[in-house]
């Protein structure tokens, strides 16, 4: 076989195995993609599972508890905000979320895992927050994953503490709804909550649930 034979029989070759390349390498890619998005839904349920816990906790009171705060303390127990949303307060224009309620007679964990103790409550109320912040540790000018969502708690002296849950977090954005369905029923309030993923790159991903209240008045 001549040297001419060996470089057509070359570029024949290359010819015929370019698109299979090419084909190979994009699947790769959309495999990537795949698992990365993938990855980001895994993130957000586990948020959302979070979040839709403390509300449907918001406003929980202890019967015991009621019944002597109601011989002590009368209805001043009723002005405290059990749920708020502080809109545009975070990160990109992101919503915040603070929960408060009352202990129960069982084991209830705040958004990081801790059994929640009367040590870990504050005027006998427990509180869970969630917003989104900018990377802690971050250079100011650097690109940045996202942002990191904040999950706020009460240490063993009441005070409020800040734990990252997880980064990669674009924003998060707080719609309370109103339905024939919700106003139908006592004590229920209705909130669609919106997560905006993103991997940094071009990766971004919406991801929406929606969670009712159980103990507000």
């Amino acid at each position: 076989m001549s040297l001419l034979e060996c470089l057509v029989g070359i570029a024949l070759c290359a010819l015929l195995l370019n698109p299979l390349l090419k084909t190979s390498a994009d699947l790769v890619i959309k495999q990537i993609e795949f698992e990365k998005t993938q990855l980001l839904i895994s993130e957000a349920d586990r948020a959302f599972e979070l979040i839709g816990r403390a509300i449907r906790m918001a406003g929980y009171r202890n019967i015991q508890n009621t019944q002597i705060r109601s011989q002590t303390s009368g209805h001043k127990a009723n002005a405290i905000l059990f749920l708020e949303v502080n809109k545009k307060s975070g990160f990109r224009g992101s919503d915040a979320l603070t929960i408060r309620h009352e202990l129960s007679d069982g084991v209830d964990f705040d958004c990081i895992g801790n059994a929640l103790t009367k040590d870990r409550t504050k005027n006998n109320l427990a509180m869970q927050g969630f917003l989104v912040d900018r990377q802690a540790g971050v250079p100011k000018g650097q690109k940045v994953n996202g942002g990191s969502l904040i999950c706020q708690s009460l240490d063993r002296q009441g005070r409020i503490q800040n734990t990252t849950l997880m980064n990669g977090i674009n924003g998060l954005f707080i719609e309370e709804l109103t339905t024939p369905h919700a106003q139908s029923i006592k004590r229920q309030r209705l909130f669609k909550i919106k997560l905006q993923m993103t991997d940094g790159a071009k990766l971004n991903v919406d991801l929406e649930r929606t969670f009712v209240t159980r103990n507000l008045l």
